[in-house]
């Protein structure tokens, strides 16, 4: 009988984006028959509409080549710190291993306050593809967010200092960019279980 196990990523990031951390699971299994992925999910923030953490689901047949493998695949997949890994042994143990290495950065592009012609003529997938030039080497673009006055941006990298540098002077200067506003993402998540 598996032990049912729940990997929960501190990451701001949509259902389909998910398989940045669900295929590495994927491809480090390879003909092993040490976990499986059975599910996952997706815990709101308060208020409902944006993303806290999300979660993936394993059964695991094997734990202890599968448990360091997991949290070792997804850390070197860039799990931000405040990651865990929970799981309940065959003799009835509880346990918890945090694991993560990155940080997160939210841009909260304004969607309302601009003039019509920044909306018409500028484009968020120019902004994205310009984070990933920007951050190359120790940062990413991982989700978004769009609600009703503000579209969010995740970004997950070694270091907030390093990622709001990098990226300041396009930020300063892109015209959808004007009035957006930079959120250190938290370092931890409090799960109720």
């Amino acid at each position: 009988m598996p032990i049912e196990a729940t990997v929960t990523l501190n990451a701001r990031i949509q259902p389909l984006d998910r398989d940045r951390y669900e295929d590495p699971l994927l491809d480090a299994l390879a003909g092993r028959e040490l976990y499986d992925i059975v599910g996952g999910g997706s815990q709101l923030l308060p208020g409902g509409n944006e993303i806290e953490f999300c979660c993936i689901d394993l059964d695991i047949h094997e734990a202890e080549p599968a448990i360091p493998l997991i949290v070792d695949t997804l850390t070197q997949a860039g799990a931000p710190q405040g990651s865990h890994l929970r799981y309940t042994d065959r003799s009835e143990n509880a346990h918890t291993i945090a694991f993560g290495k990155t940080v997160g950065l939210a841009i909260y592009l304004n969607g309302t306050d601009l003039p019509d012609e920044v909306y018409a003529e500028c484009d968020v997938n120019h902004i994205v593809a310009t984070i990933d030039e920007l951050l190359e080497g120790f940062g990413s673009y991982q989700s978004y967010w769009e609600g009703p006055t503000e579209t969010a941006l995740y970004l997950y990298g070694s270091s907030h200092t390093e990622m709001r540098q990098a990226l300041s002077g396009f930020l300063a200067d892109y015209p959808l960019c004007q009035k957006a506003r930079l959120v250190d993402l938290p370092t931890a998540i409090e799960v109720v279980s």
